[in-house]
């Protein structure tokens, strides 16, 4: 039989919690007993604790001396640092959905009511760089794809001046919007988004497939050897240095800078980037595909 913790008791053991780690251990005896609202409660007060020592934490690197220094002073910051603790714990999207959801499997529950979101929101808290980011497989199709996408492809942006939507839009194109990503021969992942392939000074990971080559204009089937990758991340600056360190890509690098996708896609095809005759046309098209998609999500 389930025991339910009671509002009552709930808010009790809070409010003791703020000062004494010890009432945790109630909480972890309800949980063990197979109430939700009890794991829910503990996971509550963990992350609480979490809080109070992360901000002790970073209260003892930027706070050297001070007119609060002394053993009232001490308390009266150990005071307001659980305060602090115990109002940031809990938030929608905060660490205990995380915390709540690995109890409810503990207990043999499964407590699908618990989503745990791919970042952590602080009240007053504004992390930057903070964007979900895609670990894989992409979503199959454009839309989804540049959205899973766009945060990674932004923060190479910044890095390297080309465009995220010429970056998006050549990832696009070159894996069917995700529907044919490279992979490994055992079915795992090469994170290989824009078909780079792995020449003489490649020293890293390498991906074997068949591909479609153009010979003397004819499309013909060939084993060749791709770049792989630890992340969809590890690619898109893998693919922005080969452009921006590459003499070849040199002026395909300098149109990147005036926002013309088809200027762009033009010299990347003159530099040889593929043997498509059609490559151009194709990635232009790609770009402002991906273009129409980042407008309509912004």
């Amino acid at each position: 039989m389930a025991l339910t913790l009671p509002s009552s008791a709930t808010s009790s053991t809070t409010n003791a919690l703020a000062a004494d780690a010890r009432s945790l251990n109630a909480l972890k005896y309800e949980a063990g007993q197979n109430s939700p609202q009890a794991a829910k409660e503990a996971a509550k007060q963990f992350e609480s604790l979490f809080m109070r020592e992360l901000i002790k934490s970073m209260r003892e690197a930027t706070m050297k001396s001070g007119l609060m220094d002394g053993a009232q002073g001490n308390l009266g910051t150990d005071l307001l640092d659980q305060q602090l603790s115990v109002n940031m714990s809990g938030v929608p999207g905060g660490l205990s959905e995380a915390i709540a959801r690995q109890l409810s499997r503990q207990m043999g529950g499964a407590d699908t009511s618990i989503s745990v979101p791919s970042t952590l929101s602080l009240p007053g808290v504004t992390s930057r760089g903070a964007a979900p980011v895609a670990t894989g497989p992409v979503p199959k199709g454009r839309d989804g794809f540049v959205q899973s996408l766009s945060a990674t492809a932004e923060r190479v942006a910044q890095d390297s001046g080309i465009p995220a939507s010429f970056m998006l839009g050549q990832a696009g194109h070159e894996t069917g919007w995700g529907k044919s990503e490279i992979k490994h021969k055992d079915g795992s992942n090469s994170f290989n988004l824009f078909g780079i392939k792995a020449g003489k000074g490649w020293t890293g990971k390498v991906a074997e497939i068949t591909t479609t080559e153009y010979i003397n204009g004819k499309a013909q089937k060939v084993t060749a050897r791709f770049r792989a990758y630890d992340s969809y991340e590890d690619s898109f600056r893998d693919y922005a240095r080969l452009i921006t360190d590459s003499p070849r890509y040199e002026k395909a690098q300098a149109t990147a800078r005036t926002g013309s996708a088809v200027a762009y896609a033009a010299e990347l095809q003159k530099a040889g980037y593929a043997t498509d005759p059609e490559y151009a046309k194709k990635l232009s098209g790609a770009i402002n595909s991906a273009l129409r998609v980042q407008r309509a999500q912004a």
